[in-house]
């Protein structure tokens, strides 16, 4: 179950550092929330990939659960709820804002 895979690794490290400068270096409208909200999306799988040995259209449906998941929480502002949108790290994974979009892109 768990073997670790270099080249799908390196795909993660590449999806990554592309991340890292559309966050440090991109302020628009579009590629910054639309773009990098897809990317992510392939981030988590290849991240997953590179540890997991498993049936790869079970780790697509496990990211895309996480994904909607994430969403969801986002709709119903739980980490306001439980006084929690202080915290870096998750707001960070659970993001800002609810978007339609999101869930459909």
């Amino acid at each position: 179950m768990f073997q670790f895979n270099i080249k799908y690794f390196l795909i993660f490290i590449s999806v990554f550092i592309i991340e890292v400068i559309i966050a440090v270096f991109i302020k628009d409208n579009f590629i910054r929330p639309y773009f990098g909200d897809f990317l992510v999306i392939f981030l988590v799988y290849y991240f997953l990939l590179s540890f997991i040995n498993a049936d790869k259209n079970k780790i697509a449906l496990g990211v895309l659960v996480f994904a909607f998941t994430v969403e969801i929480i986002q709709y119903f502002q739980v980490l306001s709820y439980f006084n929690l949108e202080k915290n870096r790290i998750l707001r960070i994974v659970a993001g800002n804002t609810f978007s339609l979009e999101d869930l459909i892109i």
